[in-house]
Parts: C-alpha cells; sequence; structure tokens
C-alpha cells in the first residue's frame, strides 16, 4: 500500500506546491511603496510638432486612455519655423517638469536656431539618453545589443558660436568645460549603478583635440574612480562607428561629448533595429523631455504624413520610460510588454519595419495586446 500511494502523494505535493509556494510560482511583487497621493493624475506637457509629431503623439494619447494611466496632458502647437518657443511653453514645461514632444523641424541654415536645442539650454537638459536594444521578432545583423547612449546635450558643437572672419570663412567654435563634462560623467556612471549596468565606455577625438576632448576624458577618469564597481574604458570615436557595426555587443554604457553622441546613438540605433523603435529622452536636475531616441528631429516625409503609416512605437516606448520616470512603473511595464508583443507578433508593422500598417493599426494591436 505504501508503495502504491507513493506516486499519489507526489502529485499532490506537486500539485500543492504549484498552487501555493510562492517560491515556485511567478507573483507580481512590488514595484515600490508609493507615498499617499502618488496616485494623483500627474501634468504633461504635450507638443506634437511637425510632421509626423501629431501622428505618433495622437497614437500615445490613445494608448495612454486606454491603459487609464494616471496622466493627462497640457497640449501646445510648437513649430520649427518659430523663432523663439513661446514662453507659455516653457512656463508650463518648468511647472509640470515633465514634457513628451514629436519632431520639431529645424531648418538648415539661415542663421534660425533650433528650437530642440533651445528647450534643452532654457531648461537645462543636459543629458540626452537613447537605449539601442534588439526587439524580439523584428530581424538584425547582430543579437544581444543593449546599449544606453548618454550625450552631453548642452555645448561641444551644438554651442552655435560661429561667425565669418572674412567673406568665404567662418569660424564655428566648439566648448568644452569641466563642469559639464564632470555633470554628464556622474549622470553615466549614476545610471549604470542604478540600473546594473557593467561597464561605461567613454567616446573621444583626444588624440587630433587634445585639450577639448582631453578634458572630457580627464573628466571621466575622475569620475570613474569612484564607482569602483564599473568597468570603464576608453574609445576614440572613429574607432567606435567601426566597432560598433561590426561588434555592438560589446558596448554597454556609453558617455560621449554632444556631436559624437548623436552620430553614435543613430548607428546604434541602425543596428538595432531602426531609429522608429529606439525610445530616448533628455533629463535635468529638475526637468525632462521624453521623445523619439535617435533622429529626433526626423519629422518624416508629406507622404509617411498623408498615408498616416508613420511608427509610433519609438514614441510609446519613450512614454514608458516617461511613466516610470514618473514612478507610475506597472504602467511602464504593461506599455512596454504591450509593444513588445505587437513587434514580435509581427502583424502589424510599419514600412520601416517592413511592412505596410497604418499609424493606427498599430495602435490599435498595442491596445488589444495591454494586459
Amino acid at each position: 500500500m505504501a508503495r502504491r500511494s507513493l506516486p499519489i502523494l507526489k502529485q499532490i505535493l506537486s500539485k500543492s506546491s504549484d498552487q501555493c509556494s510562492p517560491f515556485l510560482t511567478p507573483t507580481r511583487s512590488v514595484t515600490y511603496m508609493p507615498r499617499p497621493g502618488d496616485g494623483a493624475p500627474r501634468a504633461v506637457t504635450l507638443l506634437p510638432g511637425d510632421g509626423i509629431g501629431p501622428l505618433v503623439t495622437g497614437a500615445v494619447e490613445q494608448v495612454m486612455e486606454a491603459m487609464h494611466a494616471p496622466v493627462y496632458f497640457e497640449k501646445y502647437e510648437v513649430h520649427g519655423d518659430m523663432k523663439r518657443v513661446p514662453e507659455e511653453v516653457i512656463k508650463s514645461i518648468k511647472k509640470n517638469k515633465v514634457c513628451l514632444k514629436g519632431g520639431l523641424a529645424t531648418p538648415m541654415g539661415g542663421g534660425v536656431s533650433s528650437l530642440n536645442m533651445q528647450l534643452r539650454r532654457e531648461l537645462d537638459l543636459y543629458a540626452s539618453l537613447v537605449n539601442c536594444f534588439n526587439l524580439r521578432g523584428l530581424p538584425t545583423r547582430h543579437e544581444n545589443v543593449d546599449i544606453v547612449v548618454i550625450r552631453e546635450n548642452t555645448e561641444g558643437e551644438y554651442s552655435g558660436l560661429e561667425h565669418e572672419v572674412v567673406p568665404g570663412v567662418v569660424e564655428s567654435l566648439k566648448v568644452i568645460t569641466k563642469f559639464c563634462s564632470e555633470r554628464i560623467a556622474k549622470y553615466a556612471f549614476e545610471y549604470a549603478y542604478l540600473n546594473n549596468r557593467k561597464k561605461v565606455t567613454a567616446v573621444h577625438k583626444a588624440n587630433i583635440m587634445k585639450l577639448a576632448d582631453g578634458l572630457f576624458l580627464e573628466s571621466c577618469r575622475e569620475v570613474a574612480t569612484k564607482y569602483p564597481g564599473i568597468k570603464y574604458n576608453e574609445i576614440i570615436v572613429d574607432n567606435c562607428c567601426m566597432q560598433l557595426v561590426s561588434k555592438p555587443e560589446q558596448f554597454d554604457v556609453m558617455v560621449t561629448p554632444n556631436l559624437y553622441g548623436n552620430l553614435v546613438a543613430n548607428t546604434a540605433a541602425g543596428i538595432a533595429g531602426g531609429t522608429g523603435v529606439m525610445p530616448g529622452g533628455n533629463v535635468g536636475a529638475d526637468h525632462a523631455i521624453f521623445e523619439q531616441g535617435a533622429s529626433a528631429g526626423n519629422v518624416g516625409n508629406e507622404k509617411l504624413v498623408e498615408q498616416k503609416k508613420a511608427n509610433p512605437v519609438a514614441l510609446l516606448l519613450s512614454s514608458a520610460m516617461m511613466l516610470r520616470h514618473l514612478q507610475f512603473p506597472s504602467f511602464a511595464d504593461r506599455l512596454e510588454t504591450a509593444v513588445k508583443r505587437v513587434i514580435s507578433e509581427g502583424k502589424c508593422r510599419t514600412k520601416d519595419l517592413g511592412g505596410s500598417s497604418t499609424t493606427q493599426e498599430i495602435v490599435d494591436a498595442v491596445i488589444a495586446a495591454l494586459e
């Protein structure tokens, strides 16, 4: 009798342990303990922008409404051909501390200042972060890509200090300061430390610009000594681009001056699946603006707008970053999971990902995939 009952006993124990043991079954953990009132809806400044901007920001609005996310939008019309960002927009972002935006067109030449740069300077959004990673179901040449590019956002070649010395001769100044170099290095190492990242790579051209990029490297090295648990290395920007396209999985967190970061982030995005799926944001001590990570100024073309086939994935994932920034991690997880599920299934994809879906079809699929 004892021998016959043993298999039955094992089955009973197996079933009871599967159903009852919190150690054997996946359970929802407490992501964080909210303070009383943390669940109150948060105001977010919304700038639809130019070109495909209204399409992709409209997609975010629909998904947020379907999720019953605790945010509401204060919408303002801002366009790249304006001379300045309206003061009421700056006041709204300063009040809300968080902004979501579509692309703003930047006129070529003509002395017109980029509104993207105006916003970053006015709000001191000194760190740009772009996360470039493989998405399951989206084929790419390389696997295991998960790169975070952290770029200094306020100086370097983007300082805008240009003048014509004599007719036919233009002087453009690259500004690098100890203060800005140190704080972007600190942000990169702090990001790596808080997100369980193992390595920070500083990208430079100090072999040619020995003083400017040399100062940037010196600052990175000083900050690195305060984070002994994180591996630190350096790479020249031209070698960095070659290594990115040949072996991108070697990189983890990358910290760069302004111009190099723009090039590196777009290269990494192209390797990992395209600029249409890479989230990003610009952050400072007090404010943050979330937007498409790579080619943030890209507003698409008229055909995309007419056909309403812009890819909203990058901005949806940026919105998940925004929700996490606002301390709504469960909503962020739900949104990320739904977007990744749609990409993985492969039934709905826009033209840049090899499909023919419209923006609205992607939105509908994401909403259907929400848990």
